[in-house]
């Protein structure tokens, strides 16, 4: 059991994952390690959100495929944040280019589900601490990524249009009118060049 090197507070951690087993597993190794705090485990990436607005937290752990979109739906909401946490994203996802749209969305590092747990957990100490942690990526291709162009409002609207939300659930969840929604949802199309929901989403979900 590791602990907290002398003169360094405890990293207050928080896990979203879909899997029953997995949020079980992460609850295990972070109680049994002395460098961290587990403040949540969230099943889905809107109760997770909504556990941001009551507690802080230094580092999140979240999975990929995970409702209600996957693991873009928070790295984008996490953007709306003052002092959100940085994250970290663990997954079974084999798909190559996922570590760079992890990168792309914000992410602090990458960590496969096949890597050892240790692995895991001195990640996120390092990440706690200020590091990236990914294979190795294509830098060029993240540069090229579309939606840099969108404001953090937009991009965090637009994950939510991805996630099957419409206008009026997206006003009530941001606390906006609807009319203010449509504002942002035009400007975002003008952005990427779009002239529809489908084409945004579809384009979102390749970036």
């Amino acid at each position: 059991m590791k602990k907290p090197p002398e003169g360094h507070s405890v990293i207050r951690v928080g896990v979203a994952d879909k899997s029953p087993l997995v949020r079980a597993a992460l609850k295990h190794i972070f109680t049994e390690d002395q460098r961290f705090d587990l403040i949540c485990v969230c099943p889905d990436g809107h109760s997770f959100i909504k556990t941001l607005e009551s507690e802080r937290l230094d580092v999140a752990v979240i999975g990929w495929v995970i409702a209600p979109g996957d693991g873009r739906y928070i790295l984008d909401h996490l953007q709306a944040y003052e002092n959100s946490p940085r994250t970290v994203v663990f997954t079974g996802a084999e798909n190559e280019t996922v570590p760079a749209q992890a990168m792309a969305h914000g992410a602090a590092a990458f960590v496969s589900k096949s890597d050892q747990p240790e692995f895991l957990l001195d990640t996120v100490a390092a990440v706690a601490k200020g590091r990236m942690a990914f294979p190795y990526l294509d830098v060029r291709k993240i540069h090229d990524n579309p939606l840099t162009t969108l404001t953090k409002r937009e991009l965090e609207i637009l994950s939510s249009v991805a996630a099957g939300r419409t206008n009026k659930e997206i006003a009530t969840d941001k606390a906006l009118s609807p009319n203010t929604i449509k504002f942002h949802i035009k400007n975002l199309y003008e952005k990427l060049g779009v002239h529809n929901r489908s084409q945004a989403v579809a384009l979102y979900l390749k970036s």
